[in-house]
Order: structure tokens, then sequence, then C-alpha cells
């Protein structure tokens, strides 16, 4: 059968028709199409011109052609599920049923919605009706399925049901194409039933129910994926209980329910049928969404929440999304949602689920004019239409304006316009609107500052001759500074110039320039050397987002976070690299009371997480690049703190290493997760214990990191067993553990736009590069007592078990001991320890004549570092306590205690060993070589070289008479 072109579609639109035609016709033969109507046969050419997902379901499935292109009867969707379903007699074929009965009804939908033979509201409909019937459907075969394998749930002679809670979009009932779906299970009461002389708990048959669901709805099978599930919104999110008790929920809404899930939890809809049970569940949720008052306490944290929907724009660089960008989706939700919160305990009618019926109560009951509520629907309607088209291309959950050409032409099409000047036009007018509407909300938009009226300003925006300039220059500092001002900004004003940044990213630029450099030159009072230093440092970060016109506009409409990035640049260099390196890091400028205040260690891990919480688990680049953005936004928070002198520098290290033990630990859970996935778990090892064992090295064992320090690690496992896992590609366990390894190293080292996460050194483990990446922990122990050099047994001091299995972590603890405390000869030891500081000063001694390295010179860090470390071994064995601690300041204060260094040595080798590391800090931070000026801290130079060789004295001989003899 010959495709017959329609005349109202562009060429390449009417080439990919034919190509899926053909494509049919070769898979199916032309039967199925020469039963069309014309009518038919041409909706059918202009769907495969528009919608690759749907001319690729029907290729597969050419049956569905006419139910597809008939109209559906209201109503039906969930009765026909229903039946298919009945006639499942096992679960490979629930989920078959489950899956074609979901694409062949958006199949259906898709048709209707890019042929424009339906309006987008009864498209947001079906889909969700079509969500509801899936989910519903499925608990219910499942349920029926559970209590026929064990036994009913019940109370009072009364069956107890899970209670499903639709969030976000699918409880509105305005679920998009290819959303996925956010859910909560809740059960009335606990309890326990009785099966075949066992026993199991209520809670645990409702969560294995749970994980029955969401299989059947997330996995994905030769016949794709029903829904992507997200159980994330819980309470306490992934470390949540996957169910709970209506008691539970209450009490934890009660207590620690929070703005943003009062947020959410305004479009939650039980998507059960109404029962005792889902009146009993309102009951709980309704108070702690809705207060009885018009509740205006929730504007600050609204606002707060908004400043976030700004930042998240301004740092994803959202300017093509529909939904998330200014303007979009999200900011239309929004508004109601606000407005719902601030009002809703007081009217009922602003309780409602569905966006557009909350508009027409906002105009009736006149809290918003007829004009905005008119200009919202529309804006809603307009992008949710465009995101439903996108979508139906080729059933993927985007939202960006597509750059591929076929994909322009589609969403043209689909929306109705004659070209992509009119859409554009229309999409950035319905952006402005929405933005203005959502900016005029709390009223909180920066009032336009006056232009600064200063010789700066005409420096910047006049063409002056050098001597015009100069002289401007000179009006506002000394005559040596004003050359040195004028060749700096000379050559950023010409850089500037040649850079595209558009006019409105060049308005801005001309307006913060001029007040910048004002805010420069009052800052300083110190020497020319500082303004010249300062100006360069922060004109570094300006050229660095010369191209991104939001953070040009961030400092421009916000004095604090330009006086922030000021100070910060004044007081480091290491702190204005990482600014111009990573531009998002300017967010945190907007709140100075975070910004000087670092997380509380105990807080990180749950920091962590709340940044991932909607992240979906599949997305492994979002993820990797939310652990980046995590470590770079608190490493400068630490680094600010740090400025202000608000933290001493054990503190600071302290701090970097909490940082850096919270993101090894998600690291270990991300890649086991993708392990375990793909290869099942190996024998022993489950997610509570993993047999798995992280071990710290160096200053990450000595809880001593600095800013650009690496991480040296050591991976161990417990698997004595060579079965294999337990997936269905299964492979041996102990190979398990080595692919593990690997996977945490790929997460560690891929460089994503935020950079690398760490650099991590694994040269430590066992025979070093040409050792296993992960070693068995009991070979681990034969190794140190029976290979391992002396130079790894003072390593080995500095060690420390991270993250991990706490079984594995006690072995360690254990193996650790029993190798530091084995009997030593004296001599030997301190032969060993005075030759391998000997070869490292040799090969890793950087001083110059006018400069002392920091770390390896004679008296300084590492002789500090091999001291405490002989000593550790010398004692280890009659006095034990001395091994307890990994740090430095530690041991040398746990050999004073013992009477094993006097108290005079103790304090010495403290101040120095401080002294050197708050200088080495200051020089990170300033961009300097870990050099010190000769002369500089000399009289703690001194005296740990006295003590170095009253302690090493025989060795020391021994190796000057050995030199003698050569």
């Amino acid at each position: 059968m010959t495709l017959q072109t329609s005349n109202s579609l562009p060429a390449e639109l009417t080439r990919v028709a034919q190509l899926h035609w053909q494509g049919f016709i070769e898979r199916n033969g032309d039967s199925w199409l020469q039963t069309l109507t014309p009518e038919n046969s041409d909706r059918l050419q202009r769907a495969f011109a528009l919608s690759d997902y749907v001319a690729e379901q029907l290729q597969s499935h050419p049956d569905w052609i006419e139910a597809c292109l008939s109209p559906q009867s209201p109503g039906s969707v969930k009765q026909r599920l229903r039946e298919q379903l009945d006639s499942a007699s096992d679960e490979a074929r629930f989920h078959k049923i489950l899956r074609e009965f979901r694409n062949q009804q958006m199949v259906s939908i898709a048709i209707n919605d890019l042929l424009n033979e339906q309006i987008i509201e009864d498209s947001l409909a079906q889909v969700s009706a079509l969500a509801d019937a899936l989910i519903v459907g499925a608990y219910d075969w499942l349920y029926q399925h559970f209590c026929s394998k064990y036994a009913t749930p019940q109370e009072a002679g009364q069956a107890l049901p899970m209670l499903i809670i639709g969030m976000g979009k699918l409880g509105g009932e305005e679920l998009n194409f290819s959303s996925d779906i956010d859910l909560i299970f809740a059960y009335p009461c606990n309890g326990e039933l009785q099966y075949r002389n066992k026993s199991m708990e209520y809670q645990q048959f409702f969560i294995r129910l749970a994980q029955k669901l969401i299989a059947a709805l997330n996995q994905t099978t030769v016949d794709g994926q029903v829904f992507r599930v997200d159980m994330r919104l819980r309470p306490f999110g992934e470390s949540g209980p996957l169910v709970a008790s209506f008691a539970a929920l209450e009490d934890y809404y009660q207590q620690q329910g929070r703005e943003w899930e009062r947020y959410a939890m305004v479009k939650g809809r039980i998507l059960n049928p109404a029962s005792d049970f889902s009146d009993e569940l309102q009951s709980i949720l309704r108070p702690f969404v809705y207060r009885r008052y018009i509740d205006y306490s929730v504007l600050e944290s609204l606002r707060k929440m908004k400043q976030l929907i700004r930042q998240e724009v301004r740092r994803r660089n959202l300017t093509n999304n529909i939904k998330l960008g200014s303007g979009g989706i999200r900011e239309i939700e929004f508004i109601v949602q606000c407005i719902q919160l601030t009002r809703g305990g007081r009217d009922p009618m602003l309780q409602q689920k569905r966006l557009l019926t909350l508009l027409n109560t906002f105009e009736t009951q006149q809290i918003l004019s007829a004009e905005d509520v008119n200009e919202l629907r529309q804006a809603y309607l307009f992008l949710r239409k465009a995101e439903h088209c996108l979508q139906q291309f080729n059933d993927e959950q985007t939202q960006e304006i597509p750059e591929c050409e076929t994909d322009f032409l589609r969403l043209i099409q689909a929306m109705g316009h004659k070209d992509k000047q009119g859409f554009m036009t229309e999409l950035e007018h319905t952006f402005a609107m929405v933005s203005a509407q959502f900016d005029e909300l709390i009223g909180d938009s920066p009032e336009e500052e006056s232009e600064i009226d200063t010789p700066l300003n005409d420096f910047w925006h006049l063409d002056l001759s050098e001597d015009e300039a100069l002289q401007l220059l000179e009006e506002v500092t000394n005559i040596s500074d004003a050359h040195k001002m004028y060749q700096q900004l000379q050559s950023y004003k010409k850089e500037f110039a040649k850079k595209p940044i558009g006019a409105r990213g060049r308005e801005s630029l001309d307006k913060l320039v001029p007040r910048i450099l004002n805010a420069c030159l009052s800052f300083y009072t110190k020497s020319d050397a500082d303004n010249a230093v300062l100006i360069e440092r922060v004109f570094q970060v300006i050229s660095a987002i010369l191209k991104r016109t939001a953070y040009l506009e961030l400092l421009l409409e916000n004095e604090g976070a330009m006086m922030q990035l000021i100070r910060l640049c004044s007081k480091s260099e290491w702190v204005s690299e990482q600014l111009a390196r990573f531009p998002l890091l300017l967010d945190e400028l907007l709140n100075p009371q975070a910004l000087y205040n670092p997380t509380p260690l105990a807080h990180y891990p749950d920091l962590l997480r709340q940044s991932l919480l909607r992240i979906p688990e599949e997305d492994l680049e979002q993820q990797m690049e939310a652990l980046r953005q995590f470590k770079l936004s608190h490493q400068l928070r630490i680094a600010a703190a740090d400025i202000q002198d608000t933290l001493p520098v054990m503190k600071v290290s302290d701090h970097l290493t909490c940082l850096a033990e919270t993101i090894i630990a998600e690291v270990i859970n991300s890649a086991w997760h993708q392990m375990t996935e793909k290869y099942g778990y190996p024998v022993g090892a489950y997610d509570e214990d993993k047999q798995f064992l992280v071990v710290g090295y160096g200053k990450l064992g000595g809880i001593e990191l600095g800013y650009s320090s690496d991480l040296d690690l050591v991976f161990l496992h417990g698997c004595t067993s060579a079965a294999d896992t337990s997936g269905p590609k299964a492979i041996d366990s102990r190979q398990f553990y080595a692919k593990l390894a690997q996977r945490i190293m790929h997460l560690f080292n891929t460089k994503t736009g935020s950079g690398e996460l760490y650099e991590v050194d694994l040269r430590l483990r066992p025979s070093g590069n040409s050792g296993l990446l992960v070693a068995q922990i009991e070979s681990f122990l034969s190794y140190q007592q029976e290979e391992a050099w002396t130079w790894e047994h003072q390593a080995l001091v500095r060690s420390r078990a991270i993250a991990g299995s706490d079984a594995l972590r006690h072995r360690f603890n254990e193996i650790r001991q029993q190798v530091l405390c084995s009997q030593r000869d004296s001599n030997t030891l301190q032969s060993d320890v005075v030759a391998m500081r000997q070869k490292m000063r040799n090969h890793l001694d950087k001083s110059t004549d006018n400069k002392i390295d920091l770390k390896q010179a004679a008296g300084t860090i590492a002789d500090i570092e091999f001291l405490t470390q002989y000593w550790s071994l010398l004692h280890g064995q009659r006095v034990p306590e001395v091994i307890t601690w990994s740090d430095n300041v530690r041991i040398i204060e746990a050999l004073k205690q013992y009477q094993l260094i006097s108290e005079q040595w103790c304090q010495q080798l403290i101040d120095a060993y401080l002294a050197f590391r708050n200088l080495s800090h200051q020089k990170a931070l300033d961009g300097d070589e870990n050099l010190m000026i000769k002369g500089e801290l000399e009289s703690h130079r001194t005296a740990v070289i006295q003590i170095w060789r009253q302690v090493f004295a025989d060795a020391l001989a021994a190796e000057a008479k050995s030199e003698q003899g050569q």
C-alpha cells in the first residue's frame, strides 16, 4: 500500500512518516493498513510523522491500530484492565498485561493529542485516569495473591488495605505523558497474621506487598515499563520504612514534618476507592497541610523555596526548560500552591487538587484578578500541551525545547504554529508573564538600584585616552595604583568586549563593573599590591560568569552577595579559583549566616541525603554532579569560616574529613546499588552488611585533610566463598568486590561539569600498584605480618576504618592493633625509619636557597610524622594505648601520658606541628607553594631537628660511618 503524502506536513516530517510507514509494511505487510478509511490513513500518517513512539508501538502491535484510531468510551479503562488482569495466572503474565495495556492506551492518547483532536485538559485527565487504573489494578491483583499466599490482615473482622497516596501531578490528576510517579504507602494499624503455622507482622506483610507493587510498575521488561516509581517523599525519605502505619504517619507529620513536605502534600491524593480508612487517613494529613487560620507564617519558608527555585534555574541553566525554567510550569504550580498553603485552612474550596479548578476558585473568590487567572490558565495549558507533545515524540521524560530540527518541526506542528518564530514568541511571552506573577507573589524582588555616579562609571563606559583614563582613576586612588589599575582594567575591558554575551548580559555587566570596582577600592586600606591582587581575583570570577547572565544579575541585584565575593577573594586565592571554576558556588553567597557557619559535623549525612532526594536513582550522571556540588558548596563554607578565623586549623580538618567520609559512604552505597542490581548479592552480604570496608590512610586516616587533599584509600572485603552472586548475571563473589572497587573509583574519578569528586590514591594497598584493588581482610593480615615493609607499618599507624561493614571495621581494628603491637628490633626499626625519611627528603624536598619546604625539609611536618610513627611502632607492644589514635597530636599526647617522651618534647612537637600546619593551610588558601621564607618558624624547626637527632642518634651515627667508609 502506497503512502499518500499529506500536504499539510513539512517535507522533513513527510520523510519521517514514509520511513515509519515502510518499516511497518516490511514488518507486518500492508493488510493491516488496507482496511483503513482515507481519513484514518491520513491520521495514522500524521501520527507516524509526529511520534516515533507511536510508530514503534504500532509496528510491534498492528492489532492495536483499530482501537487506537477509534474513540475511547469514557470510564471503560479501569473495567477493561480489570478484566484482563483477572485472566493473569502468574506474575510474568501480570507484568505483561500491565505494560501492554499502558502502551496501547498511551498510543491512543498520543494520537488524539498530537493531532489536536482533543484538548490538553482531556489528555491530562486520561493519562491520570490510566495511571490510577494501573496502580490500583496492580495493587488489587497483588493484594489478592498475597492474601491467598499468607492471610488477610484484619482488624475487628475487617480486611485492612494498603492506602496509596499519589503525590505531585498524579495527585492533582494532571499527570505528564512520560512522568514518573511519586507515591507514599500507609496501612491502618499494626497487628500480626498467622499462616501455615507461621506468623508475620502486618508491617512486614505490607512492605513485601509494596515491594512487589513497585516492581510491577517500575521494573523494565521486554515490554517496557509502566511507570518510574519514586518513593522518596515518604517520611524520612530513603531511610524511612517503605510503608508506615497511620499512627506512625501521624506522629511523624506532627513532630517532624517540614514546610517542603506540607507544600508537597497539598497535592497528595488517596488513589484507593473511598472508605472509612481513606477518611481516617485524610483526617491525619489535613491538619498537617492546612492550618485553621490564614497562615502568614508560611511566607518565609515559601520565600526560601522560591529562592531555591530561582537558584536551580540559574545553576542548571534551565533557560529552555518549559517546566523548571523561569516562567515555567513549576512557577505556575508554586503560585497556586502558595495560595493554597496560606489560605486553605480557612476555606475547604482551596483544598482541591486540580490546578485549573483552583484557578477558577481564585477568580470567583477574588483572590486573583480575572485577568491574572486567565493569563495563568492560558499559560498553563500552553506549557502543558508543549510538555505533553515533547514527551509523546519518544515517550521520554523531557521538558527541554528540542535542539533537533525534526523534533522542533513536530512541536510546531502539534502546537498549531506556522513557524519557529511564532512559537518562540508565544513561549517567551508566556515565560515573561508567569515570571512576573511569580516574582509578585511574595513581593521580594530587589528594587532597581540607582546608578553609581563615580569616575569608575565613566572609565568603564566611555572610550577614553590613556591620559583621560588615568586622570579619572587618580580621583579614586593614588597615582601609582592608578597606573596598575589602568593596565589591568584595559585588559579586561578588551577581553570582555570580544565576548558574545547578548544585550541583557552586556547591560548587567556594564552596571556591575563600576559597582564592584568601587567596592574593591573601598575594601582595602593596605598597600597598592593588595588592590591589584583583589581586582585580579574578582575579575577572574567575573570573566568566568560572563556568558551566564543570571550570575551577573545575582551580583548586581544583591549587594550582600557582591561584598561576600570581594571579602572571600581578598582572603584567598584558592576560594577565588573555586568560584571561577564553579560559578554555581556563587549561590552560596546569598546566605552569609550559612556561609560563615559550617554544617555541624553530625549533620553532613542528612544534608547529603536531602540533596539527593529528588534525583532519580537511575540518573547516575545527575547523582555524580550532585555529589560534586555538595562537596564544593560545603568546602566553600568551611573555607569561609576558616578565613573569618571562626575555625582553628584542626577544626577545619575535622570538617573537611567529615565531609569526605560522608561522601565516601554515599559513593559506596551508590556503587553497591548499581552492582547488586546487575549481579545480585555476593555470598554472605546484604544491604545492611555489605562485607566491604574502606580504610583511610594519611591525612584522611589522621583526620587532617586539607582543601585539595587526595584520599589515600584501601578497600577490604570479608568474602571467603568462590560461589556466584545471587543475580541473573551471576559472577564469582570475590570478583564482585573487585568490580565494586572499580565502580567506586569511577564515581570518584569521573570528571563532570563540577570536576572530579576526589583524587583517590590506592598505592598503599597490599603490594601497591601491582596488588589487587580490593583485598580479603584475612589476606590483608597475612600481608602485613609476612610481607609488608616497615614504611607500610608506619603508614598503618595513620590508618582508620572510614565506612562499611561494622563487623569488618571491628576486625580491621583488631588487625591494626595486632600488627602495630608486634615485637620489633629497635635497631632495625630505627635504621628503616631514618633510611626511608632520607629517601623521601631526597626525592620530595622542594626547598631552595631562600625558602624551606614546609612538609619535607628537615625539622618540618614529615619529621614530626615519622617520629610519631617510630614511637608508635617501638612502644606498641608494651603500651598498646599509643596506637589507639591515628592523628599525630593525640599520638604525641598519648606518648607523653605514658611517659614515653618528656612533657617538653610533647609541647615542642605539638606547637611546631600546629604552626607548620597553620602556615601550610594558609599557603593553600592563598594559592602559594608550600614553602616558607628561610628563617620563618625557625625556633620550631630547630626544636624538631634536635629531637630527631637525639632520638635517632645511633642510626644517624651508623649512617655517617657507612658514608665515610665509602
